[in-house]
């Protein structure tokens, strides 16, 4: 039975294929039937397989190594700020107050909080070549434009004994358009003020000076930066 359908079928397509005789043979492109349209397939769910962003792509951009100096705009103060790592450390002097700062660097942005003054503190946006932003100390509060320098412009500190009392020496050193230097510094033994210190080498900052009779070492700020962390 199968194989007398199976004949009958192969007979039909004969005759569908074969014209009679004297007739033209059918237009096969155009009776052929419509070719299929191509679908795109939905993509699959890999069941939260699609890897994340990398680190680099989601972690904020933070400045490797950078330093800042400038003048606070109604003072006589200079301010300077240096950034390792998006760890930044800061210091504010005019010579008869000053405050250290500490804090971070994130994109662009510095926010900077005293180390022992309450209040104190420091923001900024980096561009350019430059920070530029606000200080507040002893409730007071100022603009800045700090670009950055290098050395021997930038911060410097130092630390002794002197007499039983713990002395700490602050310094910044920014290089003026005359091509000399400016330098403002303030040092305290305990909480007392120090007076007449002395002014740092502009060409070797780092060399010994004499502080209410006690030779003291001044570093630069990668000396110390990391103890102030």
């Amino acid at each position: 039975m199968a194989g007398a359908v199976l004949a009958m079928g192969l007979g039909v397509a004969s005759t569908i294929a074969t014209p009679p005789a004297g007739q033209p043979a059918a237009n096969t492109a155009a009776d052929a039937p419509p070719a299929e349209e191509e679908t795109t397939a939905a993509p699959e769910d890999d069941g939260g397989a699609t890897p994340l962003p990398s680190p680099s792509q989601t972690e904020p951009k933070k400045i490797g190594k950078a330093d800042y100096g400038g003048r606070v705009k109604g003072t006589g103060a200079l301010i300077a700020i240096s950034v390792r790592d998006g760890k930044a450390i800061g210091y504010f002097c005019d010579g008869r107050s000053e405050a250290w700062f500490k804090g971070t660097e994130s994109d662009g942005v510095l926010r900077l909080k005293g180390v022992a003054h309450a209040g104190s503190k420091v923001t900024a946006d980096i561009a350019d070549g430059r920070a530029e932003g606000s200080v507040s100390v002893g409730g007071g509060k100022w603009r800045f434009v700090a670009p950055t320098v290098v050395k021997p412009s930038g911060l410097y500190r130092a630390t002794a004994l002197v007499r039983g009392a713990k002395l700490r020496a602050g310094w910044i050193v920014i290089k003026n358009a005359d091509g000399g230097y400016d330098q403002v510094g303030a040092a305290f033994a305990g909480t007392e003020q120090v007076a007449d210190l002395p002014r740092l080498d502009s060409q070797e900052p780092t060399a010994p000076v004499t502080v209410d009779d006690t030779t003291v070492y001044p570093e630069d700020v990668d000396a110390f930066i990391e103890e102030m962390r």
